[in-house]
């Protein structure tokens, strides 16, 4: 009971950072979910079947706030359904053995990205037309379903940023667009990994303890996201996933105790320099560290 309590709050905590920055649920649930000893492929489908109640919550929210493009969401989303059910197959298919080390390492990836990307890369400005085309949604929506059912997590630290480099959309409609489609994703990845695992592999208690953490998050992260200074939260969930992947990379490879010591300082100390590194570069721009009113203080998008 005290376990579904923890991945209940570990679902509320997801929810909302993935609401705030279209991205990190499926990475950060995932990652605590396979620290719990689940299987990967059943991690992953785990989450995915607590996705299908949370990305509808997250897309009512979003949409109530204005912050969804339905262009956008329809171009994203089918490509990127596509993909997840391939990647939920490919990922059903392989050993835990197999799978476990390459799913932490998408993950530790994912983490590093956007840690870097937080703490390193400005916010670019929107232009030109307010759209983006489908040549370019199909094949970055299905590379990242793909990456989202094959590492647990994947479609919003791909698909968010890469949108918001365009240009071409408010960064809150990027975050709502990406959240809303990923229903479509989680439904085909559910899709693929219940026919490629059966109901006999997923821990539904588990599924069950995100989904209502999710469920509760969802409305406050979109109320959030026209508020949140989204750099600090970033890169503070990309320094979590990347410490927690290590470990679980080197517990695959048994790595010996004195070299994980200085490897987890190493990392810690990094991690704390990029939020020293994302702080003064908001208080150099003018910009909030905490949240304030958008009459307070000048709108401020992740990167």
């Amino acid at each position: 009971m005290q376990g579904l309590l923890v991945l209940g709050v570990v679902g509320f905590v997801a929810q909302l950072i993935d609401g705030s920055l279209g991205m990190a649920y499926g990475a950060t649930s995932s990652t605590l979910v396979l620290a719990a000893g689940v299987a990967p492929a059943a991690a992953s489908a785990s989450v995915h079947l607590a996705e299908l109640g949370t990305t509808v919550a997250a897309g009512v929210s979003h949409a109530r706030f204005g912050n969804v493009d339905w262009r956008t969401v329809r171009r994203i989303g089918i490509p990127g359904g596509a993909g997840a059910f391939l990647g939920a197959v490919v990922l059903s298919s392989i050993s835990g053995d197999i799978a476990e080390p390459w799913m932490a390492a998408i993950l530790l990836a994912i983490g590093t990205y956007v840690l870097l990307r937080f703490s390193f890369v400005g916010p670019p400005r929107p232009r030109g037309r307010p759209y983006v085309r489908f040549r370019y949604l199909a094949p970055l929506g299905f590379g990242a379903g793909f990456v989202d059912a094959t590492g647990g997590g994947g479609w919003g630290p791909v698909a968010t940023p890469t949108l918001i480099a365009t240009g071409k959309l408010e960064p809150r409609k990027v975050i709502g667009s990406v959240d809303t489609s990923e229903f479509v994703v989680a439904l085909f990845a559910s899709a693929g990994f219940l026919l490629g695992l059966g109901t006999s592999g997923i821990p539904f208690g588990y599924v069950g303890a995100l989904l209502a953490g999710g469920v509760v998050a969802a409305p406050i992260a979109a109320w959030l996201v026209r508020f949140v200074t989204a750099r600090l939260l970033g890169v503070s969930v990309g320094g979590l996933i990347v410490i927690t992947n290590s470990r679980t990379l080197f517990d695959v490879f048994d790595v010996a105790a004195e070299i994980r010591a200085p490897a987890y300082l190493c990392l810690g100390a990094a991690w704390v320099a990029a939020i020293v590194v994302v702080v003064r570069r908001l208080r150099r721009d003018g910009l909030p560290v905490t949240n304030r009113t958008r009459a307070e203080a000048p709108s401020e998008s992740p990167a």
